[in-house]
């Protein structure tokens, strides 16, 4: 039996006029709210609780070093040597639907508009909130695990460079993707259910790079869908049964099982370059099963979570054994790896080649640049080293065959462009090994980092081990493709950062944090060297957030287009107020819930909420207008099955309000709809 406890809260942050973090689109600015972002934690500790370990995911981008570091920092400050660097996991979902700017690294600067405090400081707090809960609630209980393909559900994004890995490796395996779900069950000792986790490899890109709704994706909708079937009644983010829906693996892996097609002329562009006849780069993307980005998530989530659920029943497989962690921080920019007994090679100062530019078949870059380049451009090249300097030769021959766009490594204004020290972490829970990795590993990456990891440990007789990768942990460092994926050099090779020797790196040292878990010399790792936690405030392009107003003879939460009286399911019922910056909320109460929709219930003439916020029928727009005006429009997309009756709209916000010059007040207000009834047909 273990200690085990589990956590939810929200860590969704400003969701208006804040970059959204993922397709590195400056357009793609938040605009308001589908569904809430959660950080959803759990706790495993021994009996005794001598020993535990934490894994944190949360519905974001990915974890970045800044927030790493200041969750840490606020961990000790509460809980004294309890949860440290070593047995705590932070874990990114990698949706794309997030707000942006909690970087300290000036590369991430760039699209997301520098550091945001609001954004960056919704999500350490999140998280940090989660891991209260959890540790407020632990429980005597016990784990399972179990395994289960997901089909139609994946496809391989760069599947050229996939078949550049040896055809003797990939008549292994019957995929170009990893199908396979991972899931841990937790139950207390009565048998009462209290959360999962599910591990499996896929981009949450089904929200395309023109959608402005913050929200979790597929991934997201996945958790949304088991906790709303376990917390019976309770709205979106309530109930105490917690499932995490974690990613992996996912570097070269799409939802968008279309695959990729002209836009403009609808043929097929999968090919090396990911390229179109006429348009080029630019036209060439892939979409979803359904009919819009909104149903291919839907459809996407669904799949994942009825996968997961059919493994959550039938999950016996008991999880026993000791706890340990092993963590260290390493300079990868400069990491020596021994490919056999004559062959030294080295990792590389961080750059990004070309093709990253390129963006991918998910998300295209802006310039037409195209993925495969193995050649520079001269006109970019020009460009880049007058207002970047050009790369020094050193770096040049380390990258090959990449060529340089951004010499990262090379770059220190106004603070690094990229980062050096990375954490590598592994926990294990009896035969679990969670292998934490700080980016994204391709399909072939990652199963050959399984693999390595998986042989380390039988050869100290710990066999039998079930290795999962969780994805984006700790600290961002682009994707990870293997030696010969890497040669092809498509959107991921070239934002393999550390170079085409990366993988070799990765894989040597989770081997020696294998050993030393296997071997218990987990006291004799150096911890390596410290990571940089750059003091910075708020350094941002995000506008200032202005005195909020409203138009002649109006007053905030007006309704300005009324409901229709009557509809039915699966129609759209809408409705739209004088509104105000929703930033004046997020800034104001952590967990502000903008929107409810009630049903009145005659026999105590009261109103019941139904839906919050948070709710994937639900949609929340926010559009600014002049002068501190703006609008919000609140949809309600009435599901089958809804219960007939008479309902309203609410809409909870807050306006700033100047005092005098240096002094402003946010103050709450609300607008509620007219009442309209839902009908059968």
């Amino acid at each position: 039996n273990y200690l085990l406890g589990v956590g939810r809260a929200d860590c969704t942050g400003p969701v208006a006029e804040i970059p959204l973090m993922g397709y590195a689109n400056p357009d793609q600015v938040g605009g308001g709210l589908l569904t809430r972002l959660y950080s959803r934690a759990f706790i495993v500790a021994d009996p005794d609780a001598s020993r535990r370990v934490v894994f944190v995911s949360a519905d974001i981008g990915m974890v970045s070093q800044k927030v790493r570091l200041e969750v840490l920092e606020k961990l000790k400050s509460k809980y004294g040597n309890l949860y440290r660097q070593d047995n705590v996991i932070l874990s990114g979902t990698h949706t794309h639907s997030g707000p942006g700017g909690y970087f300290q690294y000036t590369l991430f600067w760039i699209t997301s508009k520098g550091l945001i405090r609001p954004s960056l400081n919704a999500i350490v707090n999140g998280i940090v909130k989660s891991i209260d809960i959890a540790h407020q609630n632990m429980k005597t209980g016990r784990l399972f695990i179990n395994r289960g393909t997901v089909e139609n559900s994946q496809i391989n994004r760069s599947p050229f460079s996939y078949l550049e890995n040896p055809a003797s490796e990939r008549s292994r395996y019957s995929s170009n993707t990893d199908k396979e779900m991972v899931i841990l069950k937790m139950v207390d000792r009565n048998g009462e259910e209290l959360g999962l986790i599910s591990w499996f490899a896929v981009h949450p890109v089904s929200m395309n790079n023109t959608n402005h709704l913050v929200n979790s994706d597929n991934m997201g909708y996945a958790s949304y869908l088991f906790e709303q079937e376990k917390n019976k009644g309770m709205l979106p983010g309530e109930g105490s049964f917690v499932a995490a829906f974690a990613s992996s693996n996912l570097g070269d892996v799409s939802p968008n099982t279309k695959g990729p097609f002209c836009v403009n002329t609808g043929e097929s562009c999968n090919n090396p370059q990911s390229t179109c006849p006429v348009g080029g780069a630019t036209m060439c993307m892939a979409t979803g099963p359904g009919s819009d980005m909104f149903d291919s998530t839907r459809i996407i989530g669904q799949n994942i979570y009825l996968k997961a659920r059919e493994l959550y029943e039938k999950a016996s497989q008991e999880v026993k054994g000791p706890l340990s962690s092993a963590h260290q921080w390493v300079n990868m920019s400069d990491v020596s790896v021994e490919l056999n007994a004559t062959h030294t090679v080295k990792t590389c100062k961080p750059a990004l080649g070309y093709s990253f530019a390129a963006g991918t078949i998910d998300g295209v870059g802006a310039f037409n640049f195209t993925q495969g380049s193995v050649e520079g451009d001269p006109f970019w090249d020009g460009i880049r080293d007058q207002l970047l300097g050009e790369p020094s030769n050193e770096t040049k021959a380390c990258h090959k065959p990449k060529p340089i766009l951004f010499s990262t490594g090379e770059m220190t204004r106004p603070r690094p462009w990229h980062p050096d020290i990375v954490d590598i972490q592994i926990t294990t829970i009896g035969s679990l090994a969670i292998v934490a990795v700080p980016g994204e590993f391709t399909t072939m990456s990652g199963r050959r980092l399984r693999e390595a990891v998986k042989r380390e440990f039988d050869s100290h007789s710990r066999a039998r081990m079930d290795v999962v990768i969780a994805g984006l942990c700790n600290v961002y460092t682009h994707y990870i493709t293997t030696y010969e994926e890497y040669q092809a050099q498509r959107y991921e090779a070239a934002s393999t950062i550390y170079g085409p020797h990366t993988l070799s790196a990765y894989i040597q040292l989770y081997r020696g944090l294998a050993k030393a878990i296997a071997t218990n010399t987990v006291q004799d790792l150096p911890r390596g060297p410290e990571p940089p936690l750059f003091n910075i405030g708020n350094l941002t392009l995000v506008p200032a957030l202005a005195a909020d107003r409203v138009p002649a003879n109006k007053t905030f939460g007006d309704v300005l287009q009324e409901v229709r009286p009557q509809y039915q399911a699966r129609e759209v019922a809408e409705v739209t107020f004088v509104g105000a910056n929703p930033r004046s909320s997020a800034e104001n109460a952590t967990e502000h819930n903008f929107l409810t929709v009630e049903r009145y219930t005659k026999a105590s003439d009261s109103w019941h909420v139904v839906r919050n916020d948070a709710s994937w029928d639900t949609r929340f727009y926010w559009t600014k207008g002049l002068f501190g005006r703006s609008n919000v429009t609140i949809e309600w997309h009435i599901p089958p099955g809804t219960e007939p009756g008479i309902y309203r709209i609410r809409y909870f916000g807050h306006y700033k309000k100047k005092l005098s010059i240096t002094q402003a007040v946010s103050i709450p207000f609300e607008g509620t709809s007219s009442t309209f009834e839902i009908t059968t047909l």
